[in-house]
């Protein structure tokens, strides 16, 4: 069977929907015959001279106010549809990635070619923000699932937490996700490291970064000798910045900003517990490259997350997210009385289900059948 020419589409992203994007665009190439990627800003820039694809690449710039907003996002989907209407005769199909849910310019555009839509949807979902360009955005999703064709999901969770139960049928499980093992590996001894207690990740509001800031003074007032770590980048950089400075933390706290994705697993292998108390998830990468790392994990359990973690098995998991919940939690991890044990079954898991291969074959048999 020949393999087809496949078109991969996302929002304009930023650095940290590199990789997400990076690893499906490594799945799907896989798969295909040609592979055509429209995307923009650092996606642009990251894989402008990426010989696995074809690049097209557009800039998206914020308005600085809600109607500047929407006008700049309606023109930047016009620029894609652009684009798309110019490849028509060069893709079988087209898979909306990462922001690909709200571009319903795009989506109609390939309807109107005649060629299938295959959303794909990121680990950011619409939630918690009330502006106005949130709900647009909320309501085109909701337009959009109903004219793909087919929609990919990593996790059967995410068909409640997500509202996607009236999609059932065309709902198909295949998670993108794969480690480099020969990157993400144990370099210190889980035993060995100082009680460095960190969250990696975007600093944005559905991640409930916040919430693990303003535990911090309690976790420190716990125990002599822990200090905490944040890395990563984002619209609530200045605010955890100014909280820090307010309430004398920069000694006890390591604000590293953006870490390259290279870098991380040194990152990783100091730190005695990774926490991450989002609202909304679907199943992120820092959770299984700190599994692969040796690093104990304190999530929230949501989206895959309790797929992947098991409390008190391969990791830990807390009721909620409230500063008042992570600290509790963050000393019974701490305190747990085999955590090599913790480390040798997270390190097992992702072994064992997060490889490469393992995620071409599910993604292999999902597009053959469309």
């Amino acid at each position: 069977m020949k393999k087809p020419n496949i078109g991969m589409l996302t929002f304009p992203v930023v650095k940290a929907g590199n990789i997400p994007l990076s690893n499906l665009v490594d799945i799907v190439h896989s798969c295909s015959n040609e592979l055509y990627l429209i995307t923009g800003n650092d996606g642009y820039d990251f894989f402008k001279n990426d010989k696995r694809v074809h690049t097209y690449g557009i800039r998206h710039e914020m308005g600085k106010n809600e109607i500047t907003r929407v006008a700049k996002y309606i023109w930047t989907q016009l620029k894609i549809s652009y684009i798309l209407f110019k490849l028509r005769r060069k893709t079988d199909f087209y898979i909306f990635f990462i922001g690909g849910e709200g571009l319903i310019l795009p989506i109609l555009t390939v309807k109107l070619l005649n060629k299938k839509v295959i959303s794909v949807p990121g680990d950011y979902i619409v939630g918690i923000e009330k502006d106005a360009p949130s709900r647009l955005l909320k309501s085109l999703i909701n337009i959009n699932r109903t004219l793909s064709n087919h929609i990919i999901l990593y996790s059967e969770n995410l068909i409640k937490e997500w509202n996607l139960e009236k999609y059932k049928d065309k709902i198909y499980i295949a998670h993108r996700h794969f480690l480099d093992f020969g990157m993400f590996n144990i370099k210190k001894n889980l035993g060995e490291r100082d009680n460095l207690v960190g969250y990696i990740g975007r600093l944005s509001g559905e991640k409930g970064v916040l919430n693990f800031v303003k535990s911090i003074p309690e976790i420190l007032k716990e125990r002599n000798g822990i200090k905490c770590l944040i890395g990563g980048d984002g619209q609530l950089r200045d605010e955890i910045e100014k909280y820090l400075d307010e309430e004398h933390l920069n000694d006890k706290v390591k604000f590293t900003g953006w870490i390259p994705h290279d870098e991380l697993p040194d990152y990783l292998n100091e730190l005695k517990l990774v926490v991450l108390p989002s609202y909304t998830e679907g199943l992120p990468n820092i959770i299984l490259e700190a599994m692969a790392c040796g690093t104990p994990v304190l999530a929230t359990p949501v989206g895959a997350i309790p797929d992947v973690i098991k409390d008190g098995e391969n990791g830990f998991i807390m009721e909620n997210n409230s500063p008042e919940c992570i600290t509790e939690n963050v000393m019974r991890a701490l305190n747990h009385p085999n955590p090599e044990a913790i480390v040798k079954n997270a390190r097992e898991l992702v072994g064992r289900k997060y490889t490469y291969e393992a995620a071409v074959e599910r993604y292999k048999n999902i597009l053959e059948n469309i």
